[in-house]
């Protein structure tokens, strides 16, 4: 994951990492969608972040308000550039019962690091075996 961060960073790309909640996963819940949020992780959008071997830390504004998200890299579906779709996707386990994950509402405005264009950034998906893949749909 290290590597393709570096890789979008180096090449002038936004790199964007898809994310499973779940119960050990400290995300801004009021910007989970069906259990999984779409975060900008770049150098702009993110504050002391740091990619572990066991956690992704940093510091983001959602809505103005500085947050501290802590993911387990086990949680992480993808990372991409936003730029291009290139990246990859990983297999995530889902928890049988996410039901202390609020959804958020259509009338809420997107975080400044899940969002900086008028597009909602789509997460790439896993088309179920083999190898993964990354789509575009608009």
């Amino acid at each position: 994951m290290r590597a393709l961060y570096e890789w979008c960073v180096d090449n002038g790309y936004t790199p964007y990492i898809s994310v499973v909640v779940d119960a050990n996963t400290r995300v801004p819940t009021e910007y989970v969608r069906n259990g999984e949020i779409v975060l900008n992780v770049g150098p702009l959008a993110t504050n002391r972040l740091k990619i572990g071997n066991d956690y992704v830390e940093f510091s983001a504004r959602f809505g103005g308000v500085a947050r501290e998200l802590i993911i387990p890299v086990s949680q992480v579906s993808a990372i991409y550039a936003r730029e291009n779709a290139q990246g990859m996707s990983f297999p995530v386990e889902r928890e049988a019962d996410e039901t202390d994950v609020a959804p958020a509402s259509a009338e809420e405005a997107p975080a400044s690091a899940a969002q900086d264009s008028d597009e909602p950034p789509v997460p790439p998906t896993n088309n179920g075996g083999g190898k993964p893949t990354l789509r575009i749909v608009k």
